[in-house]
């Protein structure tokens, strides 16, 4: 394998974490910003997206730690992965882990981008925009392989 797909997962993973965590410091040191459409707020999510399983308390962090330990584990040990979606897994490894240390640290993740233009939608942070980007890529690098 080579190593530059190593690479690629890796600076993807440590650049993902860094911006999150540099942005959160920001809003939890009191940066705030309102408009029509976007506001800038400090809200500490308990669950997933959308709030989803928050029932689950203080074993969700536990469980997300185990499922990031099983996305590296694929990522570094299945021929091809790392080749094909290095740098998305990176991407969705790095926005975890930024989420779970909110957990450790905030007892919820640090959610701040609140979209309410046309329609309310949930509130959400960097690592949730950088996991979807992700996804999108994995999905559009799946399908153009076909």
């Amino acid at each position: 394998m080579n190593k530059k797909y190593y690479i690629h997962f890796f600076v993807a993973i440590s650049l993902v974490f860094i911006f999150d965590q540099i942005i959160k410091y920001i809003i939890l040191s009191g940066f705030r910003w309102e408009s029509s459409c976007i506001s800038i707020v400090l809200v500490y999510n308990k669950g997933v997206a959308f709030s989803m399983f928050s029932f689950l308390g203080e074993s969700l962090k536990f469980i997300q730690l185990l499922l990031l330990s099983g996305i590296i584990v694929y990522t570094l040990a299945v021929k091809d992965v790392l080749q094909r979606f290095g740098a998305p897994l990176g991407m969705v490894v790095g926005a975890g882990f930024g989420n779970i240390i909110d957990r450790f640290i905030h007892s919820g993740v640090v959610d701040y981008v609140y979209w309410h233009c046309y329609f309310d939608f949930a509130i959400f942070n960097f690592a949730d925009a950088m996991i979807n980007v992700a996804i999108v890529w994995i999905i559009y690098v799946s399908l153009k392989k076909k």
